[in-house]
């Protein structure tokens, strides 16, 4: 059995700057660290006119696919999942996403942004997150707060883990979240 995974979870409300402070944090550590191997993705809003109109998925090295839109209608997303009012591409995800959650033995940090309900609509999501818990590496990721009081069930997993961190984010800690998670995660990755 693995020892405890080194698993980094940063929730908050939607809109408070989990991705952006992931963002942040990726850069200080690439920053401080050139050689530091980080694989993963982050998820980012498409707006038009001031309005969210969905949300892609990008890569580390900035490779992006979509992921959930108002703004499709084909005979195929007619059959995509929805969440709210975005239909979710599945296997557009699991197409960029999953290949970015291979456990290679020269990663150093695993960043996943985020472990939520639309990305959970892919049923390979999740175990892939599973090994790469369970690989030990250091895992930086964001979860949504629970809804009506309730996780959703792989976030709860996720939360339980013994080797799991949460930090909530908010408007004024966010600086000092930054420089406190950053601080923990350099520790780990010597």
């Amino acid at each position: 059995m693995a020892a405890p995974a080194k698993c980094f979870l940063v929730t908050g409300s939607p809109g408070v700057g989990k991705t952006t402070l992931i963002a942040k944090i990726v850069e200080t550590l690439k920053s401080s660290n050139p050689n530091l191997k980080i694989q993963g993705f982050f998820t980012r809003e498409l707006r038009q006119g001031g309005e969210r109109v969905g949300f892609e998925v990008v890569t580390l090295d900035g490779r992006t696919a979509p992921l959930a839109s108002i703004n499709t209608s084909s005979a195929e997303s007619n059959r995509w999942p929805m969440v709210g009012k975005y239909k979710v591409d599945v296997s557009s995800f699991e197409s960029l996403a999953l290949p970015e959650l291979q456990v290679k033995e020269d990663t150093d940090l695993f960043v996943i942004d985020e472990v939520g309900k639309i990305e959970l609509f892919s049923s390979l999501f999740f175990p892939a997150v599973l090994r790469v818990l369970e690989s030990n590496k250091p895992f930086l990721a964001t979860i949504p707060v629970p809804k009506a009081g309730r996780d959703i069930p792989a976030v709860a997993r996720l939360k339980n883990h013994p080797g799991a961190t949460v930090f909530s984010l908010t408007k004024s800690n966010r600086d000092a979240m930054k420089d406190q998670i950053c601080s923990q995660l350099a520790g780990q990755l010597v």
